[in-house]
């Protein structure tokens, strides 16, 4: 039985010789060094199947709404704040790249757009029992993913 997968990822057409607007230093984005370590990651994200990026996409999530849980309690809001905006960042693309003809993908729109929801109010709040709310929902639905995954 295949996996009916409610995630669209297609790759954006290459636009050649297409003038690309001109950006100020302020929107300009700072990429991290070309390390062993960022190479091999970069190459199993080009390498992995659409499943497997969204295991990925799930497993960064857990992570950074842990990392903000931690920096929480340790009173950093600077790493809590950068964290926790991260896994937002996360959701969003889940939700991005929802197939939308898929009928599943209406209830993890809306289940996306609370745990989006419940993540800001936690950095707003500072509050570890919404963040352990969000990871318990993310660790369900990642561990269902990897099951259906590995059923295939």
């Amino acid at each position: 039985m295949a996996l009916l997968n409610p995630y669209n990822y297609r790759k954006p057409k290459v636009v050649v010789n297409a003038e690309e607007p001109k950006k100020s230093k302020l929107h300009e984005v700072k990429s991290e060094p070309k390390t062993k370590k960022n190479i091999y990651l970069e190459q199993k994200i080009l390498a992995a199947r659409p499943e497997q990026l969204t295991l990925m996409l799930y497993d960064g999530l857990i992570r950074f709404l842990k990392q903000g849980k931690l920096f929480l309690s340790a009173d950093d809001f600077e790493k809590t704040n950068n964290s926790l905006q991260r896994a937002q960042a996360i959701i969003n693309e889940l939700r991005a790249t929802l197939d939308m003809d898929i009928f599943i993908s209406n209830n993890l729109e809306l289940l996306y757009e609370y745990m989006t929801r419940r993540t800001m109010e936690a950095n707003i709040e500072k509050d570890n029992e919404i963040i352990d709310e969000v990871i318990g929902l993310a660790g369900e639905l990642r561990d269902t993913w990897k099951e259906a995954m590995e059923s295939l």
